[in-house]
């Protein structure tokens, strides 16, 4: 049984996904298929790569992670297919399937080009449903070398990395989630920052004195913090509210941190 994931920017409200699924069950009707996310905000590739990097992991070695977050659909953007140590991902090339491919550790990449592991009309427009739902299908049918060639110029993204001068670490908001908890490219480990410690956050010239807690209930209700998250990275919060509509952070935007 060969679990299938999806990521996409596509939402719930059209017939996109239901149509990759449809492709995915007719080639393959064992197929497990979960859901990952359809809510990326459309064509944030930076946003879908993180999550599948924060999500890859935990699904069963062979899993096939499929992502379509393609602004440049139909365009001479190739489509391509990825074996790392122990997963496959299949998507456009735009860095969106390399944050977490070469995490895990990639063996190979090749170029979708074989008509056989495609649907045999090829839209310019929906490549998810066409290409990649297809040949995520058809991995374990076809040999992975039938594919396409090999290809080592693909598009990779990488995990920002933040930078101490003077005292003063400089970062970037890497991930924004539901909750407004903003994600920074400190890592647990780096610049010696403890639980305790007591920093300030300049965002957009505005300074914020925060202290590292275990979590949002060692402070008061409406009182902001900072903390070390499940994945490892200095998070900026508001317990009971929302530190990214209070300080006005988004994805992208430098901070610095100081003592």
């Amino acid at each position: 049984m060969r679990v299938i994931t999806l990521l996409t920017d596509f939402g719930n409200g059209d017939y996109f996904v239901a149509s990759m699924k449809g492709v995915i069950l007719s080639i393959d009707p064992n197929a497990t298929i979960v859901d990952v996310t359809h809510d990326v905000p459309s064509f944030n590739i930076l946003k879908a790569a993180f999550i599948l990097w924060a999500t890859y992991r935990y699904f069963p070695r062979g899993s096939i992670h499929v992502v379509v977050v393609d602004p440049g659909v139909g365009t001479n953007r190739r489509a391509i297919a990825v074996m790392s140590r122990n997963y496959y991902f299949i998507g456009p090339d735009n860095g969106v399937l390399t944050m977490a491919a070469e995490d895990d550790g990639v063996v190979e990449v090749r170029e979708i080009s074989n008509r056989r592991v495609m649907l045999s009309e090829v839209s310019s427009t929906f490549h998810g449903r066409d290409v990649f739902a297809p040949a995520a299908a058809y991995l374990g049918l076809v040999d992975f070398k039938d594919y396409g060639p090999l290809i080592s110029d693909y598009v990779k993204l990488t995990m920002p990395k933040p930078i101490e001068r003077n005292g003063v670490i400089e970062a970037q908001v890497i991930y924004v989630d539901k909750f407004g908890n903003v994600y920074t490219s400190v890592r647990r480990g780096m610049f010696n920052l403890n639980y305790g410690d007591s920093i300030t956050v300049n965002a957009k010239g505005r300074g914020i004195r925060v202290r590292i807690s275990k979590s949002y209930g060692y402070v008061n209700r409406g009182e902001a913090l900072a903390l070390f998250n499940s994945m490892g990275f200095l998070e900026l919060a508001v317990n009971g509210g929302s530190f990214s509509s209070e300080y006005g952070l988004s994805e992208g935007d430098v901070i610095q941190i100081a003592r």
